[in-house]
């Protein structure tokens, strides 16, 4: 369920389903329907487990202090469906989205398309309509089925693949890769993280099939503390300063400095230094180890390989102290390792119930580590206690939840 979608659903008379779909058939149907709107788009397209939604921002600020009018579109909310999609940090106002609905409705794309699917076609109509210079696509699960996969974009990104969704997506490294691959076009350059080798290895043959320029973080570029180097460009950043914190986000970081040069390339955009350099630095996620208190960090860290970057930051910030856990966790997720790693660093678990219909119970959690349950407006009062650090992580989901608290 997307908050405040079925509002404009009913307002308009354009029913979708509340189910995931894979598959590209109703999409082009709909965007046909629209009158192509995707195809005046300069977009960076973004798939992988984790890091994504990081990248995309880092690139996002990037592209704006070079004078861009920049385009996102993510998932899941935060608040509510109007900051799925915005231009240069502005969610799209009722009245924007009202204006895209009466387009859609117009179209004829009643009882068409899933929620999701719904929700792409307004972002890309929107985008459409204001005549952005850049657009940033993160898919919302996979890659060649996803809805998302339905534009030639300038630049692929894919910043890490690990299990997930393996209901749609396969139960293996491999299958999982090939989804993500989907989004490499031909002859447009595609930018990737540290992949499991045989990711990697399914990615750069997808690579080689498409002819796309392949650039590799730790081959074609690399980062090391505060200075960027890319061998493809010959270019090095030093002193880049960020308040995403972590190793993986200077990872991410070096990804995303990489995917806008190839884009600047593509756009024929002159790159300035300093403008990648402020573009770094303003840079910010809502859930990734957001300080919401001066004790208190929201993480939407939810499968294995996220929970141990979000350990090693910890690790890292708080070398002397341990921590207090607060956590809520959909079902489908691998709950009990992501346990198993933030024991090393927890003083304390507390686990949450929220409204989602996957999500795991919270006393069910207690089956895999002991631990206090809390309702959510025990946890908000809980959390106003200045009594040590604590981190809430588990699922962008609960974060929206207690935000919205």
């Amino acid at each position: 369920m997307i908050p405040k979608l079925d509002e404009y659903k009913k307002r308009w008379q354009l029913l979708s389903d509340d189910v995931i779909k894979p598959g590209l058939t109703r999409m082009l149907q709909a965007l046909e329907q629209l009158g192509q709107p995707q195809q005046s788009l300069q977009v960076i397209h973004f798939a992988g487990t984790n890091g994504k939604g990081s990248t995309l921002t880092f690139v996002e600020h990037i592209a704006r202090a070079h004078g861009l009018t920049v385009g996102k579109f993510m998932s899941p909310c935060i608040v509510d469906v109007h900051d799925q999609i915005q231009i240069n940090g502005q969610p799209i106002s009722q009245a924007q989205m009202d204006g895209v609905f009466k387009q859609m409705a117009a179209a004829g794309l009643q009882s068409l398309l899933t929620d999701f699917e719904l929700l792409t076609c307004a972002a890309l109509q929107h985008f459409h309509n204001e005549q952005v210079d850049l657009v940033l696509l993160e898919v919302g699960m996979g890659g060649r089925e996803d809805s998302t996969n339905v534009v030639t974009p300038i630049v692929s990104v894919i910043p890490s693949i690990a299990l997930e969704h393996t209901n749609f997506l396969g139960t293996t490294l491999t299958q999982i890769a090939a989804h993500k691959a989907g989004i490499i076009k031909y002859n447009k350059p595609v930018v990737i993280g540290r992949l499991p080798n045989e990711a990697y290895e399914v990615v750069k043959a997808e690579a080689k099939l498409q002819n796309a320029p392949f650039f590799v973080l730790g081959e074609d570029f690399e980062v090391e503390e505060t200075t960027y180097r890319s061998r493809a460009s010959q270019l090095e950043i030093s002193n880049l300063q960020r308040r995403l914190l972590g190793t993986h986000q200077g990872e991410n970081m070096a990804i995303a400095i990489t995917a806008f040069l190839e884009a600047a390339t593509e756009l024929s955009i002159a790159v300035d230094v300093t403008a990648i350099t402020q573009g770094v630095y303003s840079a910010q996620v809502p859930g990734r180890f957001e300080q919401v208190l001066p004790h208190v960090y929201f993480d939407g860290a939810h499968n294995p390989a996220s929970i141990a970057a979000l350990v090693q930051t910890i690790q890292q910030q708080f070398p002397n102290g341990r921590v207090e856990i607060v956590m809520g966790m959909l079902a489908d997720k691998d709950v009990a390792q992501a346990i198993q790693l933030l024991e090393t660093i927890a003083s304390k678990f507390i686990f949450v119930d929220f409204d989602n219909p996957r999500a795991m119970r919270a006393e069910k959690m207690l089956e895999i580590q002991e631990g206090t349950v809390m309702t959510l407006q025990e946890v908000v009062a809980y959390l106003k206690q200045n009594t040590a650090i604590k981190i809430v992580t588990g699922s962008l989901y609960l974060l929206s939840e207690l935000r919205n608290l």
